[in-house]
């Protein structure tokens, strides 16, 4: 198992339960969070670690990352393993999957590299070192027709973890008044570092506007709850009304009115939940250019790529300012047009994803394989 980043540690976590409810006797091991922690796995390294995104921030942890492929590959020509699951994480998988692929290992990739968005010069390398892809939008499986590469579409994992939560008792969460604007800054510390401080800029901007609102930031965990903390206490503009809570997110998404969310798959969970949201991002200025350069498709957010059009208000680098969040964020604050019609949308993306369960089918796949021998 490999899953270098919290979402999918998390989508990872549900794949090995639905494997081990088919087949017990399966010992899993690799990189992880702490989902797939609780279920069991044996880490060599935690997604606090690995969860790096941008060129200069990869690179300035080239050696890391290279040491970490090395421990990996050891691990394999000790342990022999049957069959890898990678999920996502393409700049440290696939080159993983080549290596496995020389060894003989049946490589399952889950949660495709988005090709789609930034370099379709991959996929015949994909189709090279990949078995078998399980994909999660439905437009996924027609970008790989041609290339020999057997393709599935499983279904949306968010889809069905998050109809399970809906259908949970809320929970008490530190609210300070009665209206609520959800606070999600990301999952990695370059992001809580860059993003953050503009983020609680402009909830100080909203409490202006708006006196009787509070924040919640939700964190995924304990280290990162802490560098939230670390980040508040440098910031001069900041609400008055704000708290933390950890491994709540999608409870503060609920409960809250409107949310400001730092781009990923917190973004669809949002849409997927039914708050309204707007998304934002900040990078290096070399990482932003570079992206710019390549990325092929019009919007940069789940929820609009799966809708094709504009659901939910994209600010990105320069356009992410405290001004400009707190003005997107005041037009969701209540029944407005530009509420109404991103509810609309929200319906339309659930309807698009289905109502699969990904990671029922993952297992399915899998172990069907795996009696056959394959």
């Amino acid at each position: 198992m490999v899953a270098g980043e919290v979402s999918g540690d998390l989508h990872a976590a549900g794949a090995v339960r639905a494997v081990k409810a088919r087949s017990p006797e399966t010992v899993f091991w690799g990189i992880g969070g702490d989902h797939l922690k609780a279920e069991g796995v044996e880490l060599l390294q935690h997604t606090d670690r690995m969860g790096v995104m941008g060129i200069v921030e990869v690179l300035k942890q080239y050696s890391f990352f290279k040491g970490v492929l090395k421990q990996v590959l050891d691990e394999v020509d000790q342990r022999k393993p049957d069959a890898a699951l990678l999920v996502d994480y393409p700049g440290f998988n696939l080159r993983l999957a080549a290596e496995l692929k020389k060894r003989g290992v049946k490589v399952y990739y889950y949660i495709s590299p988005k090709v789609w968005a930034w370099n379709k010069k991959r996929i015949p390398k994909m189709a090279q070192v990949i078995d078998r892809l399980m994909v999660i939008f439905p437009f996924e499986v027609e970008l790989f027709e041609g290339t020999g590469l057997q393709v599935d579409f499983v279904g949306n994992p968010l889809v069905e973890q998050i109809d399970e939560f809906l259908a949970s008792e809320p929970m008490a969460l530190p609210w300070q008044s009665e209206r609520l604007i959800a606070l999600l800054p990301g999952s990695r510390r370059q992001e809580i570092e860059r993003i953050l401080p503009s983020i609680l800029s402009a909830a100080k901007k909203l409490e202006a506007q708006f006196p009787d609102v509070s924040f919640l930031i939700a964190s995924p965990n304990e280290r990162i709850e802490k560098l939230v903390h670390e980040e508040i206490s440098r910031c001069s503009e900041k609400p008055a009304r704000l708290d933390v809570v950890c491994g709540h997110a999608r409870e503060v998404m609920r409960q809250a009115e409107a949310a400001i969310v730092t781009s990923g798959t917190a973004t669809l969970e949002t849409a997927l939940i039914g708050t309204p949201h707007i998304l934002v991002y900040k990078t290096s200025a070399f990482t932003y250019w570079f992206a710019k350069s390549v990325v092929k498709i019009s919007h940069i957010g789940l929820v609009n790529i799966i809708a094709g059009k504009t659901v939910c208000p994209e600010l990105i680098q320069d356009e992410a300012s405290p001004a400009a969040m707190a003005e997107q964020s005041a037009r969701l604050m209540a029944d407005t047009p530009e509420q109404q019609a991103m509810l609309a949308g929200y319906a339309e993306v659930r309807r698009l994803l289905g109502a699969e369960s990904a990671a029922a089918n993952v297992a399915r796949i899998i172990c069907a394989e795996a009696r056959d021998g394959v």
